[in-house]
């Protein structure tokens, strides 16, 4: 499981009062910068391999300003060039919010996707969600 703490920010507060919805797949993204290392180790644009293609969100509880949150991130699935997480979103200790997102593992310059190395595949597969 790869983890993240959030501090929310007053301007992701909505006119209603609590986080707006549209602030909830930056904060998954956000939970995703471990993963996201595991390919791009130098974090550089120029070798980015990471493409999103499908993400869903379901919205079970409301979140607040005023008191961190905190994304888990499961790996759900590892494919052959694209894997799959199962993505959860918590505030005090309640799921305010789950996900799943697929990414491929893409050559930009080449415009096609590419089989994920056996090393990542090694270190995708510890953080496997066991319930799924």
């Amino acid at each position: 499981m790869f983890h993240t703490t959030i501090e929310p920010r007053v301007s992701e507060t909505d006119g209603v009062g609590h986080i707006n919805n549209t602030t909830v797949p930056v904060w998954f993204e956000a939970g995703r910068n471990q993963l996201f290392a595991l390919f791009n180790p130098d974090r550089s644009f120029k070798n980015w391999k990471m493409i999103i293609l499908n993400m869903n969100v379901d919205f079970i509880s409301q979140i607040y300003y005023g008191k961190n949150v905190e994304v888990y991130s499961w790996v759900k699935r590892i494919g052959n060039s694209s894997l799959e997480l199962y993505e959860e979103i918590h505030q005090d200790g309640e799921l305010c919010a789950k996900g799943t997102v697929i990414y491929v593992n893409y050559n930009v310059p080449q415009k096609k996707s590419e089989p994920i190395p056996d090393t990542i595949r090694l270190e995708l597969q510890k953080h496997l969600y066991k319930n799924m």
